[in-house]
């Protein structure tokens, strides 16, 4: 199963890192064997400050139950998950991360002969799953400020449409799908096509035009919210995410589960994190008033950015992106990917202050301010 982490390959054992992250967020940083430890990893849209401490007390507590299959555990978290979005436990479908989410999704309600509807750029792994079901893919260009065509989406569905996928906020450009622009365009889209809509970024959002898929399911029964909790929860390393859909399509989605996909340990993390509302509101705040911090030096400096309303950030280079990735990595910073309809733009993930600062330290000396408006 591949993670949202692993759409980006990189090798950077042996690099002398310029920037050491504070110690508070080593303990959560992962990296391949002989990679320094010293390197800034803010390209994954990871949380730095890691999990909760009542989900690192549950995740200690569960080496008791290492020895036995995680039943219990599972239904436990199920009807949790089922009294928190206020859902029958039958129409809550878990997986090994939102990314297991998305390739049942796929694998549930495609096909040959149908088609997958979204947005260019998105989070790629709909269509990487897409490909073995043999259904068609069909992408449809951000409008001029970076956002879902919805109306262009819609038009693409046909009658073939198995599955749109809806990415919000969207992933590489932070922007939004307002309440109302759902609303319509879930009016738009056939009925018997499914929506799946991912809000793995919900829980940075505070714009209050949004609104979560969750409240729409009651008149739209064909669509499927997808969350997780490796984003502000700080559990991407443990893996866990879920569905919430229809009985029927969270059946039709549970067929393609494998027997016991998750495990103890994430299982007990996942049921004290999603309790602990505090937490969740104390990352947002923090993790949001960082990038928002950034985006002011930004502006300040001229530079143009995509405003985001996510834990990452889409900053202008003027050129190929790529060597600019490469020349963050000689510096220890391990930044985004290139996402080829935006050839010029890097995505960087909101890490820590300290992160941050050296983040747009070497930013200043890579990339010289081309005055533009943001």
């Amino acid at each position: 199963m591949q993670s949202r982490r692993h759409f980006l390959g990189h090798s950077a054992a042996g690099i002398a890192a310029t920037f050491a992250p504070p110690l508070a967020t080593r303990a959560f940083a992962s990296l391949p064997p002989g990679v320094s430890s010293s390197l800034i990893q803010i390209n994954s849209n990871e949380n730095p400050y890691g999990p909760s401490a009542r989900a690192l007390d549950a995740l200690t507590k569960a080496e008791r139950a290492a020895a036995r299959y995680p039943d219990a555990a599972e239904e436990s978290l199920l009807d949790a998950i089922a009294r928190h979005h206020g859902v029958d436990r039958e129409e809550v479908v878990l997986g090994c991360g939102s990314s297991e989410v998305l390739q049942v999704a796929d694998m549930a309600f495609l096909g040959a002969g149908r088609k997958v509807v979204c947005a260019e750029p998105t989070f790629e792994a709909v269509l990487a799953y897409a490909r073995v079901t043999r259904a068609e893919p069909v992408k449809v260009p951000l409008t001029a400020d970076f956002r879902h065509d919805l109306p262009a989406m819609a038009a693409a569905c046909g009658s073939a449409a198995g599955l749109v996928y809806v990415c919000n906020p969207n992933n590489p450009t932070g922007t939004l799908v307002t309440r109302d622009e759902l609303a319509a365009f879930l009016q738009a889209v056939p009925a018997d096509a499914v929506v799946l809509v991912d809000e793995a970024y919900h829980h940075f959002v505070e714009d209050d035009r949004y609104a979560s898929g969750m409240e729409l399911r009651a008149r739209h029964p064909n669509v499927v919210v997808a969350r997780t909790f490796s984003k502000i929860h700080g559990l991407a390393g443990m893996r866990l995410g879920y569905a919430v859909a229809s009985r029927e399509n969270a059946r039709a989605m549970r067929e393609h589960v494998s027997w016991n996909n998750t495990n103890g340990a994430v299982l007990a993390a996942a049921l004290a994190s999603l309790q602990d509302e505090a937490h969740v509101a104390a990352q947002r705040r923090r993790l949001n008033g960082t990038r928002d911090w950034l985006c002011r030096e930004l502006a300040r400096e001229g530079r143009r950015f995509i405003p985001s309303h996510a834990n990452f950030l889409m900053i202008d280079v003027i050129e190929d992106v790529k060597p600019v990735i490469e020349a963050f990595q000689k510096r220890g910073l391990l930044v985004g990917r290139k996402f080829p309809s935006l050839p010029n733009w890097l995505r960087v993930s909101i890490g820590s202050d300290q992160e941050m600062r050296a983040f747009l330290k070497a930013l200043r000396a890579l990339v010289p301010v081309i005055q533009t408006t943001s």
